[in-house]
């Protein structure tokens, strides 16, 4: 409850800081923030290239255009992936602030995770534009991607609040992440089926970044609420308050060595 207090008392100062970190980010590039749209978007076409074209991969019985079922998979990694990275180095980034008494740093994981957004924003407007190119059309259930956004939020920074604390301790943590970051992606049904499992579907889901992937898709593609699957939503808020439980103790009980450290 202390770590929400702080938050909310300096939300203001988060959202200055959250919209500078993501301007800076890319200073001093001639094309600037638009690196940040550029990499995903050449991720996308050459994903799309190789499993559409080359493999010739199909969703399940044909029903969608592959192009779609990928992309309603890969926009919620691409911000997964940018938050954690990002909020993992925030202590080591931001050591200027850490070492300042009074500034409260548990903002910085946040500020982090909320820069990413910005990106992500982008994305799920470019995303709802492809599909409206294809006949699928923005309706009522599109508003469930705000939900499963803010899922993938509560589940990355309880992530952050642990791996930045522990990377200022243990540097390898930063190359550990890109690895499982790496296998992550291949791990999780993004570019293919989970049918494809069969009668072992049921352990692909004790992933819970499963949830959030097929819930974009539910939002996007089958037209599912969130809540006709309420077991599963259950047990990926578990999961969450069980990291982010975590994460927060973790952070707390090493804060107190970050600045001797850094």
């Amino acid at each position: 409850m202390r770590l929400f207090k702080e938050v909310w008392a300096s939300r203001e100062l988060m959202m200055r800081l959250a919209k500078n970190d993501f301007k800076t980010k890319y200073a001093g590039n001639y094309l600037g923030i638009i690196w940040a749209f550029i990499q995903p978007i050449i991720t996308v076409l050459v994903y799309w290239f190789v499993f559409q074209v080359g493999f010739r991969s199909v969703t399940s019985a044909n029903q969608y255009p592959f192009v779609l079922y990928l992309l309603s998979g890969i926009v919620p990694w691409f911000y997964f992936q940018e938050a954690l990275i990002s909020g993992t180095n925030c202590f080591i980034e931001y050591s200027y602030l850490v070492k300042k008494v009074v500034f409260k740093i548990s903002i910085l994981p946040m500020v982090k995770v909320i820069s990413a957004l910005f990106v992500h924003a982008f994305f799920v407007a470019f995303m709802i534009f492809v599909f409206a190119l294809y006949g699928y059309y923005p309706d009522i259930y599109v508003l469930q991607v705000i939900y499963y956004s803010f899922c993938m939020f509560m589940l990355v920074l309880g992530l952050v609040y642990m791996t930045s604390a522990i990377v200022i301790f243990f540097k390898d943590l930063g190359q550990i992440i890109s690895i499982f970051l790496q296998v992550g992606i291949w791990l999780t049904p993004i570019m293919w089926e989970i049918q494809m499992l069969g009668d072992k579907q049921f352990i692909m889901k004790f992933n819970p970044f499963y949830y959030i992937v097929s819930g974009y898709r539910d939002a996007l593609l089958t037209k599912a609420w969130f809540f006709e699957k309420w077991k599963y939503s259950l047990y990926f808020w578990a999961v969450t308050a069980i990291v982010f439980l975590i994460g927060t103790t973790v952070y707390k009980k090493l804060r107190i060595h970050f600045a001797d450290v850094l």
